[in-house]
């Protein structure tokens, strides 16, 4: 296995002795140049626990085992908020290559010296794009930039954190082609965070569906998507629109929200929204089937 997390839990101390668990027991594999998805809510534990596996969070208690140590790269939500305004992308790519000898701010907009023109290229953009800033790029364009930027690090695994949030539906699947693309090329395995199990059916192979801070169901895709066994999953499954449904039907939802991590309901933290809940539910954390 390329990594192997077991039991991961991040909590914070909060003073006046209460803590926050946002992520209270989470295990999941990913193969070498695997596709692993990572599937919830927002406020489930998703992006806290991406962060964690590449030490990327501060201040936190931090228990579990986090085994393999492959180099780590991440595409974020809003590449208009992860880039550097002030920088040229040129730049910003440049400063991304570990070991590289630095070139100088004008060599580095060039091309002299490093390969932020061929970085570029390969995620379809022309070599002059180095010279613009985010803000002269599109939505689309600047993801594909924060692309260049991971494949300059030269990872094993790259962790995709809703990469497509507020593009428009093309741009959303021309992204999410590119990041298969160059994961196929550079022989990278993809950890995709998403809420959207229809994106999971295209792009992944093994899903872990998590649910406040906890993994509820995993397995292969086509197995978990076919015969959903936690109601959560359910819910997620039934939530995505249907080509074939009529025009007037109703988009299914969940009701309620996800609980704060601050206060997890006892035994199954999702019995509160869950159309099936029981008395043994709420006293039993035994993962429910549906």
């Amino acid at each position: 296995m390329l990594l192997t997390v077991q039991h991961l839990r991040v909590a914070f101390h909060l003073g006046g002795g209460k803590r926050s668990v946002p992520v209270r027991d989470v295990s999941f594999e990913i193969p070498e140049n695997g596709r692993v998805a990572l599937v919830g809510e927002s406020g489930c534990g998703k992006s806290l626990t991406a962060l964690t596996l590449g030490g990327l969070v501060d201040r936190a208690e931090i228990t579990g085992t986090i085994t393999g140590a492959p180099r780590l790269a991440y595409i974020f939500q809003n590449p208009m908020q992860s880039l550097n305004p002030v920088m040229r992308v040129g730049r910003q790519i440049e400063e991304a290559r570990p070991g590289a000898a630095r070139p100088s701010p004008r060599a580095a907009l060039r091309g002299e010296g490093q390969a932020v023109p061929d970085l570029l290229r390969s995620v379809g953009l022309p070599a002059d794009a180095a010279r613009k800033y985010p803000c002269e790029l599109s939505g689309g364009q600047q993801q594909r930039v924060m692309i260049a930027m991971a494949l300059a690090a030269a990872p094993d695994l790259l962790i995709a954190d809703e990469p497509t949030t507020a593009l428009d539906v093309t741009t959303q699947r021309e992204v999410l082609d590119l990041i298969e693309r160059v994961a196929d090329a550079h022989k990278m395995a993809v950890l995709l965070i998403t809420h959207n199990l229809g994106l999971v059916a295209r792009y992944s192979t093994f899903v872990n569906v998590m649910y406040a801070g906890e993994i509820v169901e995993r397995g292969e895709v086509k197995k978990v998507l076919r015969a959903p066994r936690h109601p959560y999953t359910q819910g997620l499954l039934a939530a995505v629109p249907r080509l074939d449904a009529p025009k007037d039907a109703p988009l299914s939802d969940i009701p309620g929200t996800v609980p704060p991590p601050t206060d997890w309901p006892s035994g199954c933290a999702f019995h509160p929204r869950c159309p099936i809940a029981t008395d043994a539910c709420r006293l039993s954390a035994a993962r429910c089937q549906g």
